[in-house]
């Protein structure tokens, strides 16, 4: 895989796509980006949820001169809270260049978006039946369009699309760029292709399906504010000889790794811009069991080989399948078993089932640790560790003031007190991390027409744009760490998991397409 630096972009797109905390293109992103800078029609095929939208987006944005005030690319999707969806990851791309997109979709007040084409937008994104309404209007003039990129193609054909995209199409410069992404490849869409696409370089993704026994995997759904709480609690339930514990960006990485610290862990960070002597020092410490939680981005850990790593934890969901493939492979190998945990928050649920639609395993839900069972952790480890102490003998120093002790103690308190200080006293800093912005799925369906001039679009009908947007254990090797937060702790053992998941709206009551319906229940 490719780091974004390694693209040829130009500083201020690489600048935003850093901000967003991305240092890796997804497999779909590394092959489609630079077919796209090189202004070549292509054909992608990938699963939602892979890297789409910045498959193009970035280098549409990349070629995109912000002194223009024409419109000069146009990107069609089925629905609105698509359209909707990849506006606002286009806006972000393009913050630090100054580029203006809009999207175009019905169910909005055409008047409202009359006004905003006057600002001149370079980007338009649009369903086809507001975009036609739009040019018949002549409000969207596409005589300077250089890039057409079609989304989600096989689903606005099934919405009975064709024709709108066929006469917008023949709108459109011959000399232009043109890019179809699509998740399946059926008879209709290769004959678009042919019609309007010249000479297209062709990707596929095919996603990879998770072959671990040895993996016990898990999720536990928990908010953002929440999740560095559960992460002391599972810690400490767990008991992980190493553990290395996924942050989605470095600013993560760097914040979580002092916030364990605090909380008198053993743990370092570990990201790519860290010097090498920096990183092999890390490793070094990781490998030899200074340190027990290595923090990790998904750069940093890509080839990484440790063995003895007993636990994966996900503190923030992966961008995408193949990142969460990656990830869990750290543990669970050489024929040992392995744990991987997913923190997953409410709204980033239909992200996690889109990981086991492609993945094709269903990952099952656990309850939020409680703080009994943290406690508990603890001190089975403290326990563990005074019993290796008397199996190892050499006691004998220490036996007169044991006998002395005990002549004027309980040995039930005694020995409760020697556990008490093994443990270690709880580290109840104040911990607050930068909240992470959740991954978001783009929505194929959400149930009504595109609706214009008073009628449905042609075609078969199936979905369309909505209104809505819708165990051993090493600590410090002092026995020391864990801790919570004093307000968690009455909150936190009431969230245990015993609500069903949520489920996408955009789902309810409609047949699961084939797509959807794959992966083993």
């Amino acid at each position: 895989m490719k780091n974004f630096a390694e693209l040829g972009l130009e500083p201020k797109v690489l600048q935003a796509i850093t901000e967003l905390g991305f240092e890796e293109a997804t497999p779909i992103q590394a092959q489609s980006i630079p077919i796209a800078m090189s202004g070549r029609d292509m054909i992608g095929q990938a699963q939602t949820g892979t890297g789409k939208t910045a498959a193009f987006g970035i280098p549409l944005i990349n070629k995109i001169s912000k002194d223009t005030d024409k419109i000069v690319a146009l990107i069609m999707t089925p629905t609105r809270e698509l359209a909707i969806q990849v506006a606002e990851e286009i806006g972000k791309l393009t913050r630090f260049k100054g580029i203006g997109s809009l999207p175009i979709y019905g169910g909005q007040d055409i008047g409202r978006q009359i006004r905003a084409l006057k600002k001149r937008p370079q980007i338009i994104i649009g369903t086809p039946g507001r975009l036609l309404d739009h040019i018949n209007r002549k409000t969207i003039r596409l005589d300077d369009v250089e890039t057409v990129i079609l989304d989600e193609a096989d689903e606005m054909l099934d919405m009975g699309f064709m024709e709108d995209i066929q006469t917008i199409l023949k709108l459109v410069p011959e000399e232009r760029q043109t890019m179809l992404f699509s998740a399946t490849m059926p008879p209709n869409i290769q004959k678009l292709a042919q019609q309007f696409l010249k000479n297209p370089e062709h990707v596929s993704v095919i996603p990879k399906q998770v072959s671990a026994p040895l993996i016990d995997q898990a999720y536990i759904e928990v908010p953002e504010r929440q999740k560095f709480e559960a992460l002391s609690r599972l810690i400490d339930m767990e008991s992980p000889e190493l553990a290395i514990v996924f942050g989605r960006t470095k600013r993560r990485v760097d914040e979580l790794a002092e916030a364990l610290q605090k909380r008198g862990y053993s743990a370092d960070g570990l990201h790519g811009d860290l010097s090498q002597n920096q990183r092999d020092t890390v490793m070094r410490k990781f490998r030899d069991g200074s340190i027990d939680v290595l923090v990790a981005t998904d750069v940093a850990a890509r080839g990484l080989d440790v063995s003895g790593v007993t636990h994966v934890v996900n503190f923030d969901l992966p961008q995408d399948p193949e990142s969460y493939v990656h990830r869990i492979g750290r543990t669970g190998r050489a024929g040992k078993e392995g744990t991987a945990w997913t923190f997953v928050t409410p709204r980033e649920m239909d992200h996690l089932h889109l990981i086991e639609r492609v993945t094709r395993h269903r990952i099952p839900r656990k309850p939020l640790p409680t703080l009994a069972e943290a406690i508990e952790g603890k001190q089975r480890v403290t326990a563990e560790r005074l019993l290796e102490t008397i199996e190892n003998g050499e006691l004998n120093e220490y036996k007169g003031l044991a006998i002395q002790l005990l002549e004027q103690y309980d040995s039930v308190q005694l020995l409760s007190a020697a556990l008490k200080m093994m443990t270690g006293e709880k580290k109840d800093s104040d911990i607050q991390l930068t909240p992470e912005e959740p991954i978001r799925v783009k929505r194929r369906h959400s149930g009504k027409p595109d609706l214009r001039s008073g009628r449905k679009p042609s075609g078969g009908y199936r979905g369309g744009n909505s209104g809505s947007r819708s165990g051993g254990y090493n600590r410090d090797r002092d026995g020391r760490g864990g801790g919570y937060s004093k307000s968690y702790s009455g909150r936190g053992d009431s969230y245990r998991g015993d609500r069903k998941p949520r489920t996408s709206s955009s789902s309810e009551g409609r047949r699961p397409t084939k797509r959807e319906d794959s992966y083993e229940k």
